[in-house]
């Protein structure tokens, strides 16, 4: 019986655990989702109008500095996030796989 027990609590932690990685996953997603929508909306911008061609020229080359530089800022973030997305989809498949063999041993157990 306490053999049973402790392989409930052991499955039960494993299942509170996979549940941790999971929301980990998803909150890393939403980020790294966050990041490439500003990135794309710094790529979709389109230049001024209603302004004197001088002055629009000039507008759109300073909006174009900046942009270059939120880019590599965004490129940055970007790499960091994926590299936090594929560590935290790598832990959950590891959690769910400790529960997949704990359920399937402690199914054993029972009907064994």
């Amino acid at each position: 019986m306490k053999r049973d027990q402790d392989m409930a609590r052991l499955l039960e932690l494993a299942k509170m655990a996979f549940d941790h990685s999971l929301g980990r996953l998803r909150s890393s997603k939403a980020r790294l989702d966050q990041s490439r929508m500003q990135l794309d909306a710094i790529n979709q911008s389109g230049q001024p109008v209603d302004l004197e061609p001088i002055m629009a020229t000039r507008v759109g080359l300073g909006y174009e500095r900046w942009a270059d530089m939120r880019r590599a800022e965004l490129n940055t973030v970007i790499a960091r996030q994926t590299a936090e997305w594929l560590e935290a989809r790598d832990a959950a498949q590891m959690a769910f796989g400790r529960v997949q063999a704990l359920q399937a041993l402690s199914g054993r157990r029972t009907s064994g």
